[in-house]
Parts: C-alpha cells; sequence; structure tokens
C-alpha cells in the first residue's frame, strides 16, 4: 500500500522526528553535535524552514520546525542527512546507512500546541534521565529560548515573541513553563500525532486542516456492533 504524504502547509510548524538505524548512536562526540547544527542552519537557511526548538539526543533528533515552501522540511532534512552521514562515515569508519527510515512529523496546532512541543523537545533529556533539568543539557534550544544563549539557527515563532515586549520578558516567561512538566496526556498525545502522522491541534484546528486538505486528520472512531444492520448501513 502507497504511503499517504504528509501533512505540509507552508506557515504551519511541524514536530519532527529522525532517529538513528535500530537505534543506533548518531553522536558519539562534541564535534558531532556541532556539525549537524551547523548543517541543520545552513539546511534550513537555504530550503526556508525556521527552526523554533530542537535536542540532540544520542540516538534520534527532535525539531520544531517551520516551512515556507511545500518541500521545505524534506529537502532540509535530505540535504543535513547527506552531509550528516559522510562526516559520520568518515569518522569512524564505517559504511552504509545512519537513519532510520522516513522522518516522522506532525503538523502543529499553534495556538493550543506549540509550548507544549516546545516543552516535551527540550525536556526530552530530563525524561530520559540524562539531567534534572533542561538547562542542564547542552545540545538543545532551551538555552536560547530560556536564557538568550547565542544560538543563531533557531528562529523565535509568532507565539514565542507574543510572551514578553523585550527578550529578557520572553525568557523569563519562557522559564516559568518549566516550573511544572507536561500532563501525562498531553505528553501521549504529542507522541501518537507524531508517530502515526496525523495532526496535532483541537478539534476546530483539526476539521479546518481536514476541510483544506481533503483528507481525514486523525484515525477513524472505533466503536459499534460490526455485525448490526445499524453499523453496515452506516459503514
Amino acid at each position: 500500500m502507497a504511503r499517504l504524504p504528509r501533512f505540509v502547509i507552508p506557515g504551519y510548524p511541524q514536530h519532527v522526528i529522525v532517529r538513528g538505524n535500530n537505534r543506533s548512536a548518531i553522536f558519539s562526540k562534541e564535534a558531532d553535535y556541532v556539525f549537524y547544527l551547523e548543517k541543520l542552519k545552513a539546511a534550513g537557511e537555504k530550503h526556508q524552514c525556521d527552526l523554533h526548538a530542537y535536542v540532540l539526543m544520542t540516538n534520534h533528533v527532535h525539531l520544531l520546525l517551520t516551512p515556507h515552501s511545500e518541500n521545505g522540511i524534506s529537502k532540509a532534512l535530505q540535504m543535513v542527512g547527506r552531509y550528516y552521514v559522510q562526516h559520520y562515515n568518515a569518522c569512524y569508519q564505517r559504511t552504509g546507512t545512519l537513519w532510520e527510515g522516513r522522518y516522522k512529523a506532525t503538523l502543529i496546532d499553534t495556538e493550543t500546541y506549540l509550548f507544549a512541543c516546545m516543552r516535551y523537545i527540550e525536556m526530552n533529556p530530563v525524561r530520559a534521565g540524562m539531567v534534572a533539568h533542561a538547562s542542564e543539557y547542552p545540545w538543545s534550544s532551551y538555552g536560547f529560548n530560556a536564557a538568550g544563549k547565542e544560538n543563531a539557527g533557531v528562529v523565535g515563532h509568532a507565539e514565542y515573541r507574543k510572551l514578553g515586549r523585550n527578550a529578557e520578558q520572553r525568557q523569563a516567561a519562557y522559564r516559568q513553563l518549566f516550573r511544572s512538566r507536561l500532563s501525562a496526556h498531553v505528553t501521549a498525545e504529542i507522541r501518537a500525532a507524531t508517530n502515526k502522522a496525523w495532526v496535532l491541534g483541537d478539534d476546530r484546528f483539526k476539521k479546518h486542516i481536514q476541510g483544506q486538505m481533503e483528507r481525514r486528520v486523525e484515525p477513524a472512531t472505533r466503536g459499534g456492533d460490526r455485525r448490526s444492520k445499524a453499523f453496515l448501513r452506516e459503514a
């Protein structure tokens, strides 16, 4: 069965996950993280993708990207992946693939899920037990979004810019978001939508995207007696 195309609308952010093949490590030393971020910045600029949040874990990457062209994300990730595989294979004298198939992505409702996704991404090292607080992990966008640390690849989303009248106010408001953890329900929603490539948003947003894309944006509701005449008439 042919795979359906991803939900892509220029100007709408997406949560993206790129994994190492068989969950194997894709970063082994500091230079690897630095190289990946350099190429990610270059690819975003070339293919018109704004990067709002990221975390580079040992064997996978989370990104929050807004494309400004229909193929922006796919082209940017192809560019990063190609350069990075060449770098990694040369450094560690290996051959073959590094990535686990296609990247996973979900279209995001900015009004209800943008900050939830940013927190989900930047809290990944905390959930993994690698650090006690997001500020302690060096390979994420938290330092930029919460403390203004230099990070030339990150672009503040319009909703982020609404957090305050200046950088200091925005950073303080952003830090407040991390005083509590995401609920298990929201965490599960983000994971399910991204892994299954459904749209992440409230009912109004999903209805809007479904009308625009003319295709289902979430799993069909299950239920009913599949042997009943009423069910068969409605199927």
